[in-house]
């Protein structure tokens, strides 16, 4: 491959992952706000457990189980949950190519590709910037909806702790714009993935009180519910429509497509560590939203809501402290999600070499953070619908960001020394993709769209 005047070489994965065992200085990262190359692979493992596996994630019983049912619901939560594993742990081997370290997930691609031949199709398709810019707007609008996911799931738990206590609850635009509120100032406080050590072990505590509670009424209410019904409603066509719908929201509950952001944040050997820290995701962090999942939909049927804590049935004190657990859970895992963002924005109009909220730093981030938070939060009060739109995120960008791209780095890293089986392999995963994507896509247009003609606009979700 070459790079810019360098001479044509095939890139050497195994010598990066070796050269970062022995401390590749961060000489080789780009300029960032942000940190990078400090924190070890148990926080980090902790923040995917934790974060990953959050209020929002274990509220899926309604999007995964109902369209399913019970046979098809379990395989595709298996297997969908291994192919993302293997995706992630392929590309964590990429955060570092020919020493050079990939901090964002967009310099990735577009290095990779950056010199395919510019008298071929390919090169329409498949060169540097395009991908640079195509990575970067999947990104984007995966974190951004997920942010707005985050804050209507705030704004639906404050509004069940008010209906707890009143029998006229104002209306949910209330609630989230409390919700924004309390984003904002999380963001500015704690500005980075790195700084949310602190705020870690709180979050287990919060995320380990709320699957035991919630584990206690779910008990209750199925050995209570005589009467559940697991049918799987609609015509044949629509079944296949929430089926892929569903396949969607399992691989939103899996990945974010911000790994090597993540892995950016790792001491070195930055590959090995961050391995590490997936085995603890996809085994105790999905042990964990597996489990509520299978088991909310075992006590409420096909009748679950897309919100579980409204099937509670209490005591209230269980309610509210669910709820409650639930909204300040949200505030630490949106951090982690929408993290790339502020670290873009941060990079572009903070002084790096300062410190964050020194001086002029200070109302920068301010007026950034203020900026975002109140547009997120305007279009998520404006269409209270947006868990809905988690398949939709969970379609159009995170299938290429999840398994496309991975395969199409490993085709142009390791190519010419690849096996014909391994190159075969990761052509099926493209085409694959490709095609899931389209799939998954028109089935989530499709639910949103239906969503749309139904919702009178302000009205209360």
């Amino acid at each position: 491959m070459e790079v810019e005047g360098a001479k044509s070489q095939s890139l050497s994965l195994e010598q990066d992952q070796e050269k970062g065992s022995q401390n590749v200085g961060d000489e080789h990262a780009p300029p960032t706000a942000h940190t990078i190359d400090h924190d070890s692979w148990q926080q980090v493992g902790l923040m995917l457990v934790t974060s990953f596996n959050c209020g929002w994630i274990l509220t899926f019983s309604n999007l995964i189980m109902v369209p399913l049912g019970w046979t098809w619901g379990i395989l595709c939560l298996v297997v969908v949950g291994f192919y993302t594993a293997y995706g992630n742990w392929l590309l964590a081997a990429f955060h570092f190519i020919d020493g050079k370290r990939f901090i964002r997930y967009r310099d990735l691609m577009g290095f990779t590709y950056d010199t395919a031949r510019k008298s071929s199709l390919y090169f329409l398709i498949c060169e540097g910037k395009k991908l640079y810019h195509v990575t970067w707007i999947f990104q984007f609008l995966t974190l951004l909806l997920g942010n707005m996911g985050f804050i209507l799931l705030g704004g639906k738990a404050l509004k069940e702790i008010n209906s707890e206590f009143s029998d006229s609850p104002l209306r949910l635009q209330f609630y989230i714009v409390i919700t924004g509120a309390a984003y904002f100032v999380f963001a500015f406080f704690v500005p980075t993935i790195s700084a949310m050590r602190n705020w870690l072990g709180a979050s287990a505590i919060l995320t380990l009180s709320y699957i035991v509670l919630l584990l206690i009424v779910l008990v209750k209410d199925g050995k209570a519910n005589s009467d559940k019904n697991y049918d799987i409603s609609g015509s044949e066509v629509s079944k296949v429509f929430n089926a892929f719908g569903a396949i969607s929201a399992i691989i939103v509950a899996n990945t974010g497509g911000l790994l090597l952001e993540i892995q950016s944040t790792l001491r070195k050997p930055a590959v090995k560590n961050m391995r590490k820290a997936l085995y603890s995701q996809y085994t105790v962090g999905v042990m964990f939203y597996y489990g509520v999942t299978i088991l909310g939909y075992w006590a409420y049927g096909s009748i679950v809501s897309s919100y579980l804590p409204e099937n509670l049935s209490g005591p209230r004190w269980i309610n509210v402290l669910v709820n409650a657990i639930n909204f300040l859970q949200s505030i630490i895992s949106q951090h982690m999600f929408v993290a790339p963002i502020h670290e873009t924005l941060d990079t572009k109009f903070l002084d790096i070499k300062k410190g964050m909220h020194s001086g002029e730093n200070f109302k920068r981030l301010f007026l950034v953070r203020g900026v975002f938070f109140s547009g997120n939060t305007l279009v998520a009060a404006a269409f209270p619908f947006m868990g809905d739109f988690v398949n939709l995120l969970g379609s159009f960008s995170l299938v290429p960001l999840t398994f496309m791209f991975p395969s199409m780095v490993f085709i142009k890293v390791k190519g010419k020394i690849a096996t014909r089986e391994n190159k075969a392999w990761h052509w099926f995963n493209i085409i694959f993709s490709f095609l899931l994507t389209i799939a998954t896509t028109i089935s989530a247009v499709r639910l949103i769209v239906d969503n749309i003609q139904k919702y009178h606009f302000f009205a209360d979700a």
